[in-house]
């Protein structure tokens, strides 16, 4: 199976799954509250649903394939005394339906899958969302719709799916704590210290400094907080040399700084060859490349370390789709015994040569959980992660922020090539977290613009007024 296809599924299951969850956290506060719920489908149903199911007259009915329901109210068109037209909806007498009729038992919730395979819904009775149900408004509010419950039961309804979604992301977080633990690469007591960007040059650190403190605060593990830390640091403490050097930050950098081609901050790591793929197709098995030897330069170009080695790979290969370019790499190397010597090796089409690379030198440090002490360790993992989101999310709002933003392509293309349970599930916990803060924004149509007005009196509020 293709790395396309490995991708959608699994970005199709992680959305299945969030929005599930989202749309169940609004369906049990609602029937919590006695609130009807009219529909909890997976999936959109446009015309026709893959599966119902619903309890009818006492019987439990199931359909497959089955075109949507007609609706439990007739339309009647009339003028008004302007001369515009204006339509009523006047509710079915549901005793007149036969029985088995599906419009028939309104208290029952018609669960289904739908065939648009993104996304979901709950309709609640009462209240006006997705489904733009405003026959239903235009009738006299009932005891069992959102519309006439206290305004904290309203509240809890609007934000159930976010509850939900942290909920789901910190269990989600302690199971791959329980499962597979945790591990961390030390910022402290790097074998060859850190590599630097021009851009951090220009500011004082130097290649092979080791960053131990931000603003006096020591520096634990080379991450996303480490990156976070320094970021928003007036002063970074380095150890170069043996000897502890405070520089001075003179502005508040940007998070992008720390994720451009060549990062602000890398762990400086020798480009040395750990194995070589021997195969037909391995420019650096056809050219001679050993385990053990260390990459120099490449045609000319500084290539000692994984990340400039990585930078120069990656810039040929977005040359190549543009011109031609040269596949045939000239290499200095360094080979233990013998010296340096210059290789030419073939890169394939992707500009790949063939080889492995670990940094065996930095051993990273590894955490191990029961399943008790997992759960509070996976909520604090999640709020890490969601305080984190949220302080970087103000970069959205910047030129580069919005250059950065993408669609569904963009979300299916962080899921791995091959499919990894681990990777899955942590990226569904982050998902599950940005679903969860973006949902809780005041935007018309989520759930924070609904709870922007959750005092108001919702029949007052509502879209379509009985006339």
């Amino acid at each position: 199976m293709s790395s396309f296809w490995i991708r959608l599924i699994q970005l199709v299951l992680s959305l299945t799954i969030l929005v599930v969850f989202h749309e169940f956290g609004h369906y049990l506060f609602s029937r919590l509250f006695g609130v009807r719920v009219d529909k909890f489908y997976a999936f959109f149903n446009p015309r026709f649903s893959l599966v119902r199911i619903k309890r009818v007259d006492g019987k439990i009915r199931v359909k497959f394939f089955s075109p949507n329901v007609p609706e439990s109210y007739t339309e009647e068109k009339h003028y008004n005394f302007e001369g515009k037209e204006e339509i009523t909806y006047k509710p079915i007498d549901l005793d007149t339906l036969p029985e088995g009729d599906w419009r028939r038992s309104p208290e029952n919730t018609e669960f289904g899958v739908g065939w648009v395979p993104f996304g979901g819904y709950c309709k609640i009775a009462g209240m006006i969302d997705e489904s733009m149900d405003v026959a239903t408004m235009q009738q006299d509010p009932q005891p069992w719709e959102f519309r006439t419950k206290k305004s904290w039961q309203r509240l809890l309804i609007m934000v159930g799916g976010v509850l939900f979604n942290l909920i789901l992301a910190f269990f989600i977080y302690s199971m791959v704590l329980f499962t597979w633990g945790d591990s961390y690469t030390p910022a402290q007591g790097l074998k060859y210290g850190m590599e630097f960007n021009e851009h951090a040059e220009s500011l004082g650190f130097r290649d092979g400094d080791i960053i131990t403190a931000t603003d006096g605060v020591p520096t634990t593990s080379f991450d996303g907080d480490l990156y976070r830390a320094i970021a928003k640091a007036s002063k970074v403490t380095v150890l170069r040399d043996g000897s502890e050097i405070v520089l001075d930050m003179p502005q508040e950098l940007s998070l992008f700084d720390f994720t451009r081609e060549v990062p602000f901050v890398s762990i400086l790591s020798p480009m040395t060859v750990d194995s070589v793929i021997n195969s037909a197709e391995s420019g650096a098995a056809r050219a001679g490349l050993m385990a053990g030897d260390t990459i120099l330069t490449v045609n000319g170009l500084y290539a000692a370390t994984w990340t400039s080695f990585q930078v120069l790979l990656a810039d040929m290969r977005q040359r190549a789709e543009n011109s031609y370019v040269d596949r045939n790499l000239e290499m200095v190397i360094g080979r233990p015994g013998a010296g340096r010597d210059t290789l030419t090796v073939t890169a394939d089409e992707g500009f790949r040569i063939g080889i492995y690379h670990f940094s065996n030198e930095y051993e990273p440090v590894r955490l191990e959980y029961g399943f008790w002490s997992s759960i509070p360790a996976g909520i604090k993992y999640g709020w890490s992660t969601l305080k984190s989101y949220v302080g970087d999310f103000r970069y959205v709002f910047t030129k580069e922020g919005a250059k950065s933003l993408g669609g569904f392509g963009t979300i299916g293309s962080i899921f791995p090539e091959k499919w990894n349970w681990h990777a899955f599930w942590l990226m569904t916990a982050f998902l599950s977290i940005i679903l969860a803060f973006m949902n809780i924004l005041p935007i018309p149509a989520l759930d924070g613009g609904y709870v922007h007005h959750w005092h108001d009196n919702p029949v007052r509020t509502a879209y379509i007024r009985k006339p």
